[in-house]
């Protein structure tokens, strides 16, 4: 499944894989959030396999959390 991503990014101590299409959630986690924010998120998606979330201009994007690895995605 990562090969289907272009990048990764560390975010909350945790590795994050993602396409150009996520780039602005990936900012929104790692610098619009304090960690213990972003963290949130990463804990639901490990609970619950996703987290869904809406940065700050109501763009969604989705969390997933799959086989110990994090992928992000644009709903």
């Amino acid at each position: 499944m990562k090969k289907e991503f272009e990048k990764d990014e560390q975010i909350a101590g945790e590795r994050v894989y993602y396409n150009d299409d996520c780039k602005k959630a990936v900012y929104y986690l790692d610098h619009d959030l304090q960690r213990d924010e972003s963290k949130v998120f990463f804990i639901a998606a490990r609970k619950r396999g996703r987290a869904e979330f809406e940065d700050d201009d109501d763009r969604q994007f989705t969390l997933r959390y799959k086989n110990g690895d994090f992928f992000l995605e644009h709903r």
